[in-house]
């Protein structure tokens, strides 16, 4: 017997919804990149992009323990010269909550164009609706 690898016209996509409203924003990133790789389902392969779509709601309710909010820095450059942008995470989660939660899930997922394929699957809005009702997603828990 041959070991299985999943072709990617074979793999059948579900839609999740994951509420971060209380939740530490490592524990939402981890379980948001393992069903983004399909890291959950008996067909993983890891050169097949086998994952879900993900819907994350409730970003700006997300939590950083211990000292984070004024420690951890939000870095980007705009292109320019002198262009360094740095951001605390408090005014991070304040102003943009959804790039601070893309920002985590985009880390934890490979760096290749496999993994840009995958995040492309992952939505992030800062309140508790989404217009991806008509997808039937399903509600992914996460134990804190």
């Amino acid at each position: 017997m041959s070991t299985f690898m999943a072709k990617p016209h074979e793999v059948e996509r579900k839609w999740y919804v994951i509420d971060a409203a209380g939740k530490t924003l490592g524990r939402v990133a981890t379980e948001a990149a393992r069903l983004l790789r399909g890291k959950h389902k008996p067909i993983f392969t890891p050169h097949v992009d086998t994952g879900d779509y993900v819907i994350i709601i409730n970003a700006a309710k997300v939590r950083l323990t211990g000292n984070k909010l004024q420690k951890k820095q939000y870095i980007r450059h705009t292109g320019y010269p002198g262009g360094l942008r740095v951001m605390n995470y408090a005014t991070l989660l304040r102003t943009f909550p959804e790039r601070a939660v893309e920002k985590a899930v985009k880390g934890m997922i490979p760096h290749n164009s496999l993994g840009r394929k995958m995040v492309k699957k992952l939505k992030v809005y800062r309140g508790d609706s989404h217009p991806h009702a008509a997808q039937q997603p399903q509600v992914w828990e996460i134990k804190d």
